[in-house]
């Protein structure tokens, strides 16, 4: 090291400088490419509300709390767990804090990083006499410090910072899609409950029916063609009851799986549940399909993924340009290792570099096409994000506008169907009418039982589907978010 009167304060305000002049950005500048639909949603999109239906009035989805959106406080006990425990939802938010440390990692790239450095060199003279000379040094090294006059490094840091906000947006995409799971789950385990006591009850009615047809049989009063119908219905209902409970069985299992825990007496569904006892959820308003640019998580999450494409063009420019990096120490030195430390063995060391690329068979002009296509692809996928949102909340809203009228008249169905099969009841046993005629309004009543479940299950899972595209469920009372919870998110 070269004695000198220079301080260590020297040093470091040469870096600084150096520093403060890497100001110098490459990235394009961020144009939001235009909304690729249409500016309004389709026409059923007008159909009012059916009047039951509570409205949140004009607070928009993603502004409504799923614990204020749900009633049914077993929905929320299930929702409440699979937040706490959904498996799949901890590795979305350990993917935001890997993020983030790789974001921090990229910022702390734009600062000296200063070590403490002990070196010592003992070498033959190339004289040929023998002696042997040595060095010794100690003190504050830095080493290969990139001065970013042309943004590399800035670059780098920006597309860090990008892919962090992106995790973020894809945990609440999660957390929201999670939801709407658990709930169309427990959904389907209420509608498993209906059908299963309405199939138990059509069972009971059809064994009734068997034996009698057999003592009738038996009797000679029927014919054996009667008697193998009503065995035929009996069975059909067997059949149809062992479905069911197969079914609630992978329901079952489904939601054990979303809880991400067994489900226990506190979380067991009630023994009188069922679609009919379902507390009625919230309605809201649809907006306007620009809204979903600022709702939807996965579309600022695909906006977050074009600007880091975006960042990742001015890195590939700057790769264009002279690299000026920088190593420096200061401290003691001595040829003696006993007066590494003694008064006037202070000394410096300052050894800048710069590379400017003449020959790289093409690397960085294909780094460049590659950073460019990265973001075409980048502005691809997040219009096709908007396009697929637009899809998701009208297919709802068609939802909306016919499911409530098909669920009245459905009903209406079940009804007169109840009613034929008590007059064709009666006129069988009366003689007036074949028992063909009672066995087909049988048949005719259990369908239009069942179909009427299902079309009530479809109604109410339309409504949290609605929601879900409409980005409502990523805000929590709680603040249920880790990252939140964890510190504020970095600034640029």
């Amino acid at each position: 090291m070269a004695d000198t009167g220079l301080s260590r304060r020297s040093l470091w305000a040469t870096a600084g400088a150096a520093a403060l002049l890497s100001a110098c950005s490459m990235i394009p500048a961020y144009e939001r490419p235009a909304s690729p639909v249409a500016a309004d949603w389709p026409a059923l999109s007008g159909v009012t509300p059916a009047a039951n239906v509570p409205t949140a009035s004009s607070i928009p989805a993603s502004e409504i709390e799923w614990q204020s959106f749900f009633r049914d406080p077993k929905l929320k006990q299930l929702i409440a767990a699979a937040l706490k425990n959904n498996r799949d939802l901890r590795v979305t938010v350990l993917n935001i804090e890997q993020a983030r440390a790789q974001f921090q990692i990229r910022r702390a790239d734009q600062f000296p990083t200063v070590n403490a450095a002990l070196t010592g060199l003992r070498q033959p003279n190339t004289n040929g006499n023998g002696s042997i000379t040595s060095a010794y040094s100690a003190g504050l090294a830095l080493t290969a410090y990139e001065l970013d006059f042309f943004g590399r490094v800035a670059s780098l840091k920006e597309t860090a910072l990008a892919q962090y906000l992106a995790t973020e947006e894809g945990r609440k995409t999660a957390q929201i899609s999670l939801i709407a799971t658990v709930a169309n789950t427990y959904l389907s385990l209420l509608a498993d409950a209906d059908l299963l006591n309405i199939t138990q009850q059509t069972l009971s009615t059809r064994e009734a029916s068997f034996k009698l047809s057999r003592l009738r049989f038996d009797n000679g009063v029927t014919s054996e063609l009667d008697l193998r119908q009503a065995e035929s219905l009996t069975e059909a209902a067997r059949v149809a009851l062992a479905q069911l409970l197969r079914q609630r069985s992978l329901d079952e299992n489904a939601l054990t799986l979303l809880v991400g825990q067994p489900i226990t007496a506190d979380l067991a569904l009630p023994a009188n549940a069922g679609l009919g006892s379902m507390p009625l959820m919230l309605d809201v308003p649809a907006g306007l399909p620009s809204d979903l640019l600022s709702r939807r998580p996965d579309i600022r999450q695909a906006e977050q993924q074009l600007l880091a494409a975006n960042a990742n063009i001015g890195a590939a420019r700057a790769a264009f340009f002279p690299r000026i990096s920088l190593t420096a120490s200061a401290g003691s030195a001595s040829s003696r290792l006993s007066g590494l430390f003694e008064s006037g063995s202070y000394g410096w060391t300052l050894a800048p570099q710069l590379l400017l690329p003449i020959f790289d068979a093409g690397r960085n002009s294909a780094g460049l096409a590659s950073a460019n296509a990265g973001r075409d692809i980048a502005v691809a996928q997040y219009e096709k994000s908007i396009q697929s949102a637009f899809r998701e909340v009208a297919d709802a809203l068609a939802g909306r506008a016919t499911l409530g009228e098909q669920l009245r008249a459905q009903q209406a169905q079940a009804n007169a169907e109840a009613v034929r099969f008590k007059l064709a009841d009666l006129r069988y046993q009366n003689g007036v009418s074949s028992y063909l005629d009672q066995l087909d309004a049988q048949r005719a009543l259990f369908a239009a039982q069942q179909a009427l479940v299902q079309t009530r299950l479809a109604q109410l899972q339309s409504q949290v589907t609605l929601y879900k595209t409409l980005g409502g469920g990523w805000k929590d009372s709680a603040e249920t978010a880790t990252v939140s919870a964890n510190g504020t998110q970095p600034k640029s």
